[in-house]
């Protein structure tokens, strides 16, 4: 009916309307669509769920159509979502097409997404519900019970249009309602019986994702009759817009005092609040904790480029993997402990290969009273594991650099703000690198090193200057890149030194001491003085002395090991 329009000779054109599976398991009608565009051939089409075809078994990067990596279900309404915004942002006429199935209606994240799309007025976002009655083990909540679905989806905002989804007439005039629709996006919810004309399988539980036998295979085929492999159709262009460019000015730059105190969450947040000029794309996405971790800033100061997402947080990181497949940058900023809810999200993210930023601010047990809920103790471990940059300021002068670094890096790119005030280290010239580290204690009698960032970083110093009254001299490392790691400083300093201890406000599992023991292999022996008994509230300096990780703790462990 032409109402998707593309230029399919340039896939990744942000003027192109976008098709998302968010069932991504119905892949193969995907890659179908596309072949009968002429985008793929025949003999392409076989090469389905092959190692070394781009036709994986979910819809994967790899095949250049692919809006954004699915297949873990209830995350594409939030991407398109985000794309959507993109485009109201941009002004970009651009529409966003969404498939869902009605077995991944149960996850909240669905209708934390069509909350947020209806609050935005996302009306060139269309959603398309398979309402087929069976998941993959047996029936759906509401199997085909059209009235009960069409009415929780309008009560969340959106325009309904129920249909028989094997009518193709009822199907063009849904989708001619869907794209005149204004101020609010639309959910055309399809009843449709899974299996249709094949009598073994209409209507039939078993049937999720199993091929058919090489003999069940011929009566399919015979009861469903003449099939035309060769059907081709034309996707019309998308209407050539002139899209207004963004403009780049130049950001101010910043000053500190020495031994100023400065909580490095409100350098970053400055940081940000002055970069935003330099980086027209960035868009600081908020989960109603901007006044904790200073993106109030922005949202005061930069308004356009501000996106509060309320307390949604797995809703917010796909909204900002769609931002980012929409070519914009998004910095997410939220607890670090939040975070953790929307591991899957993050997981899925790191699969679309794009350019995303998470700031991760009240981090460990040294943020006191709050708690353990509020504590992010496990984040280090779950970022090691995507694969992500990992850049963790220990003063306001790093946390401006740092920021700076992570808006100009590739890929996924995690911040880790520390809420504790701390005196400024660096000068403002300091020069910081993605893979760095800081030597700040260094003497020709070393005797052991320690490494640290972020609280215990002031810890070690602390430490480091009060044996140097005892005439012990430690070295003391700002690892402030986790992950690439500065091999090439800590194998010196293990070589020099001898004994090497790490020192984090983090769980021992999966945090720095770990990251170096990797990357130092069987070259050392590394100490880990980290958080292991679980925390309780308190003042920080109570909670640091408890998990053995403060300045007395640092000295009584260099003492032992001399």
């Amino acid at each position: 009916g032409g109402f998707f329009r593309a230029n399919l000779n340039r896939p990744k054109d942000l003027g192109n309307d976008q098709l998302i599976f968010s069932k991504g398991h119905a892949a193969p009608l995907l890659y179908a669509l596309y072949a009968a565009a002429g985008k793929i051939s025949r003999r392409q089409l076989m090469t389905l769920r092959k190692y070394h075809s781009p036709l994986s078994g979910h819809p994967m990067s790899e095949f250049p159509y692919t809006v954004a990596p699915t297949g873990s279900l209830g995350q594409g309404l939030s991407v398109g979502a985000g794309i959507s915004l993109a485009n109201q942002k941009a002004r970009r006429a651009s529409r966003v097409f969404v498939l869902l199935g009605d077995g991944e209606m149960a996850e909240g994240q669905v209708w934390e997404a069509m909350q947020f799309s209806s609050f935005h007025g996302l009306n060139h976002l269309v959603g398309i519900l398979d309402v087929n009655r069976l998941g993959q083990s047996g029936p759906t909540m509401l199997g085909h019970n059209m009235q009960a679905i069409d009415r929780r989806i309008a009560s969340f905002g959106w325009r309904t249009v129920v249909i028989d989804g094997h009518d193709l007439g009822q199907i063009k005039r849904a989708f001619r309602v869907a794209v005149s629709a204004t101020h609010r996006p639309t959910m055309i919810i399809a009843r449709t019986i899974k299996g249709k004309g094949v009598s073994f399988l209409e209507n039939k539980l078993g049937w999720h994702g199993r091929a058919l036998s090489p003999t069940e295979l011929p009566r399919a085929l015979d009861e469903i009759g003449p099939v035309g492999n060769k059907l081709r159709g034309v996707v019309r262009p998308a209407a050539i817009r002139r899209v207004r460019l963004m403009v780049r000015r130049k950001a101010k730059t910043f000053d500190y005092e020495p031994a100023q105190l400065v909580a490095p969450r409100l350098a970053v947040g400055q940081a940000l609040d002055r970069l935003a000029p330099a980086w027209p794309s960035m868009v600081v996405l908020d989960g109603d904790v901007a006044n904790s971790t200073f993106t109030e800033l922005i949202r005061r100061g930069h308004r356009r480029q501000f996106l509060e997402s309320y307390i949604a947080e797995q809703n917010m990181v796909s909204v900002a993997n769609g931002l980012a497949a929409a070519g914009l940058i998004p910095v997410t900023v939220t607890f670090a402990a939040f975070l953790t809810r929307a591991f899957d999200q993050l997981r899925m993210a790191h699969y679309a290969s794009t350019h995303q930023i998470f700031i991760g601010s009240h981090i460990g047990v040294s943020i006191g009273q709050d708690g353990p809920s509020q504590m992010g103790l496990e984040d280090i471990a779950m970022f090691r594991t995507l694969g992500a940059t990992i850049l963790y300021p220990s003063d306001a002068v790093s946390g401006q650099r740092l920021t700076e670094l992570a808006l100009a890096g590739k890929g996924m790119v995690y911040l880790r703000s520390t809420r504790a005030i701390l005196p400024v280290l660096y000068k403002k010239a300091s020069a910081f690198r993605i893979g760095g580290s800081a030597v700040l204690r260094r003497h020709r009698d070393d005797r052991a090193t320690i490494v640290a960032a972020g609280v215990t970083l002031h810890e070690a110093l602390r430490a480091a200057d009060d044996l140097q009254k005892s005439g012990v001299q430690v070295r003391v490392i700002d690892l402030y890149s986790i992950q690439p790691l500065d091999v090439r400083t800590v194998y010196r300093a293990v070589e020099e030194t001898k004994h090497l201890i790490v020192v984090e406000d983090h769980v021992s599992a999966g945090g720095i001491a770990e990251a170096v023991r990797s990357a130092l292999g069987d070259s050392a022996r590394v100490i880990s003085l980290a958080v292991r008994k679980t925390p309780r509230s308190g003042s920080p300096e109570q909670l640091l002395a408890d998990q053995g990780i403060d300045a007395p703790a640092i000295k009584d462990c260099v003492l032992s090991l001399l």
